[in-house]
């Protein structure tokens, strides 16, 4: 179900009934279904995806290229490539993507930034040159 528009597949999962307190580094795919009390990075430079489930929780900064969401989230969230906001995604802090679909029913109670640094997604390039 989440593997439909992903580049990787999940290599890892954090079940529900696992707390973590403390930073987590992962590169692949990391599924959370429990909770996390720090920052999860994703490893930078490469391809990367991280599931936050409509059952995890998660207190910290999260950094990700693709980035899908479905359960709660407080502190600032940075997508490189696409972020996924699905119905039951809570999200309390600033919002940093490069590439956002947002379902309704998604909450985010904070700014919500287009990432200037990177380049345009081929859809923006194609709505761009139909325009001209």
């Amino acid at each position: 179900m989440f593997t439909r528009k992903t580049k990787s597949t999940i290599d890892s999962l954090i079940g529900m009934s696992t707390s973590i307190k403390g930073d987590v580094g992962f590169k692949g795919g990391l599924r959370i279904d429990g909770q996390i009390t720090g920052n999860i990075n994703a490893e930078t430079g490469q391809s990367s995806v991280l599931v936050i489930s409509e059952h995890a929780k998660v207190v910290g900064e999260v950094r990700a290229a693709h980035l899908i969401v479905n359960g709660e989230i407080t502190g600032d969230v940075h997508s490189s490539e696409l972020l996924e906001l699905q119905p039951k995604a809570r999200i309390t802090g600033n919002v940093y993507y490069k590439a956002l679909e947002m379902h309704g029913g998604a909450l985010v109670s904070g700014k919500l930034s287009h990432d200037q640094s990177t380049a345009e997604t081929p859809l923006l390039k194609l709505a761009a040159a139909s325009e001209a």
